[in-house]
């Protein structure tokens, strides 16, 4: 699960270069928004061709769970004329940046995942025993984060009224349990490609064992760590974030 701060905007492209060559696509989690990555988009966008599309994540009649959320990557890529990009992933989107990668394995150049699903995790996404309880739905978020100070009220208020909203929650909970369901781990040798694997030390949703796993079944990949974060190193230590990610794109 990822969360966000700001209001969305659909298909929203960020800093885009006409002189780069390079793109780099930016997929946000469950509960996730383009803020997220705006760290990242900040420190990119002179050097590379940086993308952020919205999920469709509430979009209740697309059904078909991460596979329509694939689909739509597809159209996204297609229509803006994106060739083997970057990918990076948090939580879902990590998960949607494997499958697509599983799909078109000649169609991107270089993966990044954080606190990525798609072996399992741990998220309230899947169930909301208590909607109504403002303070639990705090609590929840603040389990996602290790550094509690990326957490304010806009936040809060934004999840909260998401599961507020049945046609929304039932979204969530569609997607949270088709992510649970999708174990990858016998599909990931088949990606080839140079894999970059960051995680929080202190990440609960999608533990440092997940990512030991991803380390151990993906033929390409390096691993690091961060302590003193959780489930969005991006967000909670952007700048160690940058470097590993800067360090990976260009060797």
């Amino acid at each position: 699960m990822q969360l966000h701060f700001n209001q969305a905007k659909t298909n929203f492209i960020s800093y885009r270069q006409a002189s780069a060559t390079q793109d780099i696509v930016l997929l946000h989690g469950l509960f996730g928004h383009l803020s997220n990555w705006k760290r990242v988009e900040q420190k990119f966008s002179s050097d590379y061709r940086v993308w952020s599309p919205e999920l469709p994540l509430f979009n209740q009649f697309l059904g078909g769970g991460l596979n329509k959320l694939v689909l739509f990557l597809e159209s996204y890529l297609s229509k803006n004329k994106i060739t083997k990009p970057i990918l990076i992933g948090n939580s879902l989107g990590g998960h949607v940046a494997l499958l697509y990668t599983l799909k078109h394995p000649n169609r991107v150049e270089k993966l990044i995942l954080t606190g990525s699903s798609g072996l399992y995790e741990n998220t309230f996404g899947g169930t909301f025993p208590r909607i109504k309880d403002y303070d639990y739905i705090r609590s929840k978020i603040e389990d996602v984060f290790d550094r509690k100070e990326v957490i304010d009220e806009e936040m809060v208020a934004y999840v909260f009224d998401i599961v507020q909203q049945k046609t929304k929650a039932l979204s969530v909970i569609m997607l949270a349990r088709d992510a649970q369901k999708q174990n990858l781990k016998d599909y990931l040798p088949l990606i080839k490609i140079p894999v970059l694997l960051i995680w929080g030390l202190q990440d609960i949703v999608t533990p440092p064992e997940v990512a030991a796993q991803f380390h151990e079944c993906l033929p390409n990949s390096v691993l690091h760590y961060i302590n003193h974060c959780g489930h969005a190193p991006m967000m909670e230590q952007p700048e160690l974030f940058n470097e590993y990610v800067s360090h990976f794109i260009a060797s």
